[in-house]
Order: C-alpha cells, then sequence, then structure tokens
C-alpha cells in the first residue's frame, strides 16, 4: 500500500469499515458467539475471534456449524447471533469516541460508503440508532456478495454502487483481514488498528496513513491522500 505510485487522483469517496472503526464491538460478537455456542451444545476455541474477524455472515455461521460443533442450520445460527447482537445494540450502543463526528465531518465534503461483516440488519439498525443513515450514500455487508474479508469484494461492491473506481477511494479499517480487503480492491488505506485484536505491524506499516483514533481523521489527512508524497 505504502509503497505504490505517487500518481495520485483526487479523492472521490470515502468508505467507512463499521465493526472496530465506529463501533466497540468486536469483543460483543465474541461474548455472543460463544454463548451461544456453549448454550446449544457447541464448543469455544481460542482462535475462533480471529478465525471469524471478517468472515461474511454464511461463513462464520458455517464455521460455527461445522468447526465448534452448534447443531444447528448455519442459517439459524446467523438468525440467532443477529437478534441477540440487536437486542445488545438496543441497550448499549458500543460507539466509538468521534464515531459520529467523524462520519459527518466526512460526509460534508465527499460521498460515502459503509463496507461491513455485519449483516444488514445490524448495519441498518446502527445507523438508525446513531443518526447515521442519511450521511451514508451506498452500504454493503459482506453477506451481499461472494466472498467476505480479506477478499476486496464488499469494498468493490461499495465502489460500484458509489459509482467510482476504487483507485479513487479511501477505506478506514482497524482489522488484518480488514486492511487486507481494502488494499486489494485497489482502495488508498487509513488504517486506525484496533487495540483489543491489534493487526500485523507490516499490514500497519503498509497502510497510507496511520491514525490513533477518529478524532485524527480529518479532511486534510484523506484530502493529502491525493497529493504527491502525502500525507
Amino acid at each position: 500500500m505504502g509503497d505504490r505510485d505517487d500518481d495520485r487522483q483526487p479523492v472521490q469517496a470515502v468508505v467507512f469499515d463499521m465493526d472496530g472503526v465506529l463501533l466497540q464491538s468486536e469483543e460483543v460478537w465474541d461474548e455472543v458467539r460463544e454463548r451461544l455456542a456453549r448454550e446449544r451444545g457447541g464448543h469455544w476455541a481460542a482462535e475462533a475471534h480471529h478465525r471469524m474477524m471478517g468472515m461474511s455472515a454464511p461463513e462464520w455461521s458455517s464455521y460455527m456449524a461445522g468447526e465448534l460443533g452448534v447443531p444447528m442450520a448455519p442459517a439459524a445460527i446467523s438468525a440467532e447471533v443477529v437478534a441477540r447482537m440487536a437486542d445488545r445494540y438496543r441497550a448499549d450502543l458500543p460507539l466509538l469516541p468521534g464515531a459520529v463526528e467523524a462520519v459527518r465531518r466526512v460526509a460534508a465534503r465527499w460521498p460515502l460508503g459503509l463496507a461491513s461483516s455485519s449483516n444488514r440488519p445490524l448495519i441498518d439498525l446502527v445507523l438508525e440508532l446513531t443518526g447515521l443513515a442519511g450521511s451514508f450514500t451506498a452500504t454493503v455487508s459482506s453477506e451481499e456478495v461472494a466472498r467476505g474479508k480479506p477478499a476486496p469484494d464488499v469494498y468493490l461492491e461499495v465502489a460500484r454502487r458509489l459509482g467510482v473506481e476504487p483507485e479513487r477511494g479511501v477505506a478506514v479499517e482497524d482489522s488484518a483481514n480488514g486492511l487486507r480487503s481494502a488494499a486489494a480492491a485497489g482502495m488508498r488505506v487509513v488504517a486506525i488498528p484496533n487495540p483489543g485484536f491489534p493487526p500485523p505491524p507490516e499490514l500497519v506499516r503498509a497502510a497510507d496513513v496511520v491514525l490513533d483514533g477518529l478524532d485524527a481523521l480529518t479532511t486534510d489527512v484523506v484530502d493529502a491522500l491525493a497529493r504527491p508524497g502525502g500525507p
């Protein structure tokens, strides 16, 4: 990512990830999926979270059925997890500091997309609860494309719906598979590493810019990604 040439074009769109970028939700996903697995007679593995991070709903629900031994159909696992996640979000949405302000700040300059591994009902619920639905021109769940992250599919579909070339988009990501997905799509990448689930240092170094948090995501930072040698 960082070693690409400097023949950069103006940014035409910005695409946010949701879990880990706008929400501190990875821990909630872990808790909900582990509880369901144990309740239904399956088991939990130490590597389960990292294996499932970035997977689409069909992928992680199949993993829970096949690898964790949850005796339910994958579609039923997905539906139950989504219902429990929605209940948690309605009770206490784990919004990261500066998330709403960052989205609105960037939306004032560029069309926004959302490229998330969350299920469609959860994406829509989060945007409703935060009042940010009107800030996004295109939102895509990885359950709506062929492959989840680290494959580029979800970012490519967001770019298609936004009507921009992926190379003219900027992705905001936190996780290893998210960083890989955005880079594979050809987007400029802003890394905001998740401290609870840090991506490998080499992936962070390869991003076009690394920020400590959403408060640092300014229009100047995004603009600089289109300038030779910047930011």
